[in-house]
C-alpha cells in the first residue's frame, strides 16, 4: 500500500475576524484528513481568541511581522514536523479546500516542487487594472524563465519539503511572484491547477487600490533587476 503524503495547511491570519470561524469550519468539513495551522500574525482583534475557542493549533505572533515572517515560520513548522507538504490557504474564505486534495495529486503526478491554484489556467483573465498586472507578471516570468505561469499572484499554493527548506534559510525569499521566477530558474519544477476561488468573506483587503499598485510595482522592480542577476 503506498503510504498518503503528511500535509499540513497554513493559515496565515491578520484580524480575520469577520472570516476565520467561517474558514476553518469549512476546513474541517470539506477536508478533514489534512492538519491545518494558523499563524495568527498579531492580531489586534478577536482572531486569536476565535482560533482557540475552535481548538485550531495556531502559532501566535505577539507583533505583527507580516506575510514574509508568518510563511517562513510555518514552513519552519512543517520541517519540524516531518510534513511532505505545506499548502498556502488564506484566511479569508477565498480558496476552497475541495481543491487541496488536487493539488497534492497534481503535485505527486508531476512529481512537482510547487503547485499553484490558478484562477486562469483554463479561463481568461478579464481587462481590469488588477489583471492586466497580473498579465504583466505572467509576461516577464516567461521572459526570465520561459516558463509561462498564468496566475502568478495567487496565494493558493503547495509546496514540497525541498522548497520549504529554502524558505527556512533564505531570508530573501517571499510567497510572491517573484520567488516562484527565482525556484524556476534554480530547476524546481511548477505545475499549475485550476480552481475557482470566491470573494473575500468578510473584513478588508490589505490591497487597497494604492497598495495594489505600490505591490505590482515592487514585483516589476524586483523580477526585472533582482531576479534578471540571480
Amino acid at each position: 500500500m503506498t503510504n498518503l503524503p503528511k500535509v499540513l495547511v497554513a493559515i496565515p491570519a491578520y484580524n480575520e475576524e469577520e472570516c476565520i470561524e467561517g474558514t476553518i469550519l469549512e476546513l474541517k468539513r470539506v477536508a478533514p484528513d489534512f492538519d491545518f495551522v494558523v499563524i495568527n500574525d498579531g492580531s489586534r482583534d478577536c482572531t486569536l481568541e476565535l482560533c482557540t475557542n475552535l481548538g485550531c493549533n495556531v502559532i501566535n505572533m505577539l507583533i505583527n511581522c507580516g506575510l514574509t515572517v508568518g510563511f517562513q515560520t510555518a514552513a519552519c513548522y512543517a520541517l519540524e514536523n516531518d510534513y511532505d507538504y505545506m499548502v498556502q490557504f488564506d484566511a479569508d474564505g477565498q480558496h476552497r479546500p475541495e481543491y487541496i486534495s488536487e493539488l497534492v495529486s497534481k503535485a505527486q503526478f508531476d512529481n512537482a516542487d510547487i503547485v499553484i491554484g490558478s484562477r486562469f489556467l483554463s479561463m481568461r483573465k478579464d481587462m481590469s487594472m488588477r489583471m492586466f498586472g497580473s498579465r504583466m507578471i505572467t509576461f516577464l516570468i516567461k521572459m526570465l524563465t520561459g516558463k509561462r505561469i498564468s496566475d502568478p499572484t495567487s496565494g493558493f499554493r503547495l509546496f514540497n519539503r525541498d522548497v520549504l527548506k529554502e524558505y527556512s534559510c533564505n531570508d530573501a525569499l517571499n510567497p510572491e511572484p517573484e520567488s516562484i521566477a527565482f525556484f524556476i530558474k534554480q530547476g524546481y519544477k511548477v505545475s499549475e491547477i485550476q480552481v475557482s476561488m470566491r470573494e473575500r468573506q468578510g473584513g478588508e483587503s490589505y490591497l487597497n487600490p494604492i497598495r495594489s499598485i505600490q505591490y505590482m510595482v515592487r514585483v516589476f522592480v524586483t523580477l526585472l533587476i533582482v531576479q534578471w542577476f540571480r
